[in-house]
């Protein structure tokens, strides 16, 4: 069990590196997907963030450049900012997780996901591309979920994207979160900020392949 978790992450780390780093401009389209999927993790982040510190959300945004924004009234604000980055790496790694680990979990998670895109997309509402493109989401989810049997396969490969995908957009990703949480906390300033973030999902990252590979042992 051990070896053959190895070996799918092996090849699912394969194909990532061989689509981002040799597939031109193809290999960025294909990637065009998975570049919305940690966007809409991130905004979702921030989502949660608010509705489990008492606050709510008005609308989330995911953009055809990748970028997104979700706006929230109430909550804890710290939390709510936070929520974005280090949200987004505690997801992917969940979805990892599920993905090498829980057969019949993955398809509950790939599931959760699929509604959850579709709740984002009418309830929080903000453009008719967010909406249309989380609706396709989750139809192709739902359709690999439902009709196919290598979600498990899905799932993990977008875990892992998602999680190697986070950690490598630090320094830009969450920059505006950053300055905005460096405003209510003015020592340190957000440089130092930055590399807490990025040490706190690589830690989370570390702790989950431990607990991947210790429970197939």
């Amino acid at each position: 069990m051990q070896q053959r978790s190895l070996i799918r992450i092996v090849v699912a780390l394969a194909i990532y590196l061989g689509i981002t780093y040799l597939g031109g401009d193809i290999g960025r389209t294909i990637m065009y997907p998975i570049r919305l999927l940690v966007t809409f993790l991130h905004e979702l982040g921030h989502a949660l963030g608010a509705i489990f510190t008492g606050g709510e959300v008005l609308n989330l945004q995911v953009s055809e450049d990748g970028s997104g924004y979700t706006t929230t009234r109430g909550g804890i604000r710290s939390v709510v900012l936070m929520g974005g980055y280090l949200g987004s790496a505690l997801l992917g790694n969940i979805l990892l997780y599920l993905g090498v680990r829980q057969q019949n979990g993955a398809k509950y998670a790939m599931y959760i996901l699929a509604l959850a895109m579709l709740f984002s997309g009418l309830f929080w509402h903000n453009s008719m591309f967010t909406t249309g493109i989380l609706l396709l989401f989750c139809a192709v989810l739902f359709f690999i979920a439902y009709k196919t049997n290598i979600y498990a396969e899905v799932l993990m490969f977008l875990g892992m994207a998602c999680v190697i995908y986070i950690i490598q957009d630090f320094n830009i990703g969450p920059r505006s979160d950053l300055e905005k949480y460096a405003e209510l906390f003015v020592f340190p300033p957000a440089q130092v900020w930055m590399y807490i973030w990025l040490v706190i999902a690589i830690v989370v990252t570390v702790f989950n392949l431990r607990a991947i590979f210790r429970k197939s042992a």
